[in-house]
């Protein structure tokens, strides 16, 4: 009989342990009002008004960033904090940006126990934190924050720690849940919406930054350069001598007397004329506005001419120019290399087995957002990954499908419309990108393939692997190919130039090259000017 006692009490308590374990250590669901258990800072700065309200499109409630450009700031106080130093501890809420996030940030900061007598409605962007974990998007920032707050046991010191290398934030405007998952053997795990997409290790210096174990040692502060240290690997020759053929004062071009005037030029006619279709307006008034002129056009007469106005003989490169002249390096005889300070042991330096995490005694949300919208919901400190799963399975995994079958269905209107917001988006990438000068020869084909992808939604994709091939071609052959792209030019205007002459070993014509690049640029630009331009889309 006493066996069997035994045997009950035991089972019963395995099942006690066993529904303890399965129960979350916190858990906010927002089905009830906040007010009461939340707590809004009362710092002037914070003017951002949370509310309770319901997800776009679903009956379940979270909590809302009502108001666009403010700071908001509200806390709930733990029954009792959360220990991270043992067991596996998982960090877990959903986030629906339903509005976008253009510029703000959207993650918890979990708070460490507090000095004696803090007031929760004194919470803002100063109050310690253990951990900072969630979106935050803004300019070139798009990252899931994971920032760790550790104590220097050398120092007494706190040390922000960064994850280096964090996942980016989604960028649509459905529910997200992220969760971070610490294990007892330094491993932390990054989840968006349950998949793993960050795994990293808290004493590892290639996950976080700075490293929570300092290095052994670090540079001397008071080391000082020694005065005769030369650092210059090449110097100027010094016993090179200019040659005496060397004129650094001929021009870069001359005039090419070789040149003739093309047969048919018209000199007297001018390149531009008066349009004879334009009229003054009615409402011009020539006291007020000056006198009026009419908008000038190309000249028709020069087009079936070679050209019109003075001719003048065209420029070509100078055979004799060499520029200015400079000595030929040579190796330094005294050079010592890149000077470093002398490496001295670190007073800083500490060993670790394990971080020293403080307690969570709050979670606070301290955002600066310019978009409103953000909904903050289930939110989820627990001990059992399996409790945080199926959490996310029974509140996220609903909505986020009844979100995904929504958005699926305006896209295929929006296609069967015209073009959905992204192809919008990527077609003026594509304009912008036909408007690069070195593809100022293909721009007219380019804006066609455009325009055709625009008329046929369909086939997107491929114009964007089109131009993106032409982009990278053409940059490959500037890059490698040596020679530049160049719009077709009048051959009677202008004659080919012949190739640059070469210096030889004594000297060097160092600024040669960056002339003949900023002559060869004002030309293209002309060019440019001058082509005709088709009206695109963009431009109506």
């Amino acid at each position: 009989m006493m066996g069997g006692r035994a045997l009950l009490l035991l089972l019963v308590s395995a099942l006690l342990v066993q529904i303890r374990a399965s129960d979350p250590l916190l858990y906010e669901s927002f089905d009830e009002d906040f007010e009461g258990s939340w707590v809004v800072s009362k710092k002037d700065e914070y003017q951002g008004v949370w509310k309770r309200a319901k997800s776009d499109g679903h009956e379940d409630y979270g909590l809302l960033v009502s108001e666009k450009a403010r700071k908001y700031a509200i806390i709930k106080e733990l029954d009792e904090p959360v220990t991270l130093k043992d067991g596996t501890v998982v960090l877990q809420f959903e986030v629906r940006l339903q509005n976008g996030l253009e510029c703000g940030g959207a993650y918890i900061k979990y708070i460490r126990p507090q000095e004696a007598g803090w007031d929760a409605k004194e919470f803002d962007n100063e109050t310690p934190y253990t951990i900072m974990f969630g979106p935050d998007k803004c300019g070139s920032t798009n990252k899931v924050h994971f920032i760790l707050k550790h104590k220097s046991p050398k120092t007494g010191k706190y040390v922000e720690h960064h994850l280096k290398f964090p996942p980016s934030v989604p960028y649509d405007k459905l529910s997200h849940v992220y969760t971070a998952i610490l294990k007892p053997d330094n491993e932390v795990r990054i989840l968006i919406d349950g998949e793993e997409k960050k795994k990293a290790n808290f004493l590892s210096a290639d996950d976080f930054g700075p490293a929570l174990i300092p290095p052994k040692t670090i540079p001397d502060p008071d080391d000082k350069k020694p005065e005769d240290w030369d650092e210059r690997a090449k110097i100027p020759d010094p016993n090179a001598v200019k040659p005496d053929d060397w004129d650094e004062d001929a021009p870069m071009e001359i005039e090419d007397v070789e040149a003739t005037k093309p047969e048919g030029w018209l000199d007297d006619e001018p390149e531009e004329i008066d349009d004879p279709e334009a009229s003054k307006p009615e409402d011009w008034d020539d006291e007020e506005d000056g006198e009026w002129e009419a908008p000038k056009i190309d000249n028709p007469k020069c087009e079936e001419a070679p050209g019109c106005g003075e001719w003048k003989r065209p420029m070509k490169q100078n055979p004799a120019y060499k520029g200015k002249w400079h000595a030929p390096l040579i190796d330094n005889p005294n050079y010592k290399g890149i000077w470093k300070p002398q490496e001295i042991p670190n007073p800083e330096y500490f060993e670790l087995d394990k971080p020293d995490f403080d307690p969570i005694a709050a979670i606070g949300i301290e955002i600066w957002t310019m978009q409103d919208g953000i909904l903050f919901d289930n939110i989820l400190i627990a001990d059992d990954e399996k409790v945080a799963t199926s959490i996310l399975e029974k509140t996220w995994k609903p909505k986020y499908e009844v979100e995904k079958e929504k958005e699926k269905a305006e896209e295929a209107a929006a296609a069967a419309d015209g073009l959905s917001e992204f192809q919008k988006k990527v077609f003026d990438i594509l304009y912008k990108i036909a408007d690069v000068p070195f593809l100022a020869p293909y721009k007219t084909k380019i804006i066609d393939v455009i325009e055709k992808g625009e008329k046929q939604p369909n086939i997107t994709i491929g114009i964007l692997v089109s131009v993106v091939v032409v982009f990278v071609t053409v940059l490959f052959r500037i890059l490698f190919g040596g020679k530049k792209p160049a719009a077709p030019v009048k051959p009677a205007v202008e004659a080919e130039k012949p190739k640059a002459t070469q210096t030889d070993g004594a000297g060097s014509s160092g600024d040669k090259v960056e002339k003949e690049d900023e002559k060869e640029t004002a030309e293209d630009e002309k060019e440019e000017t001058a082509a005709p331009r088709r009206r695109s889309r963009r431009e109506t």
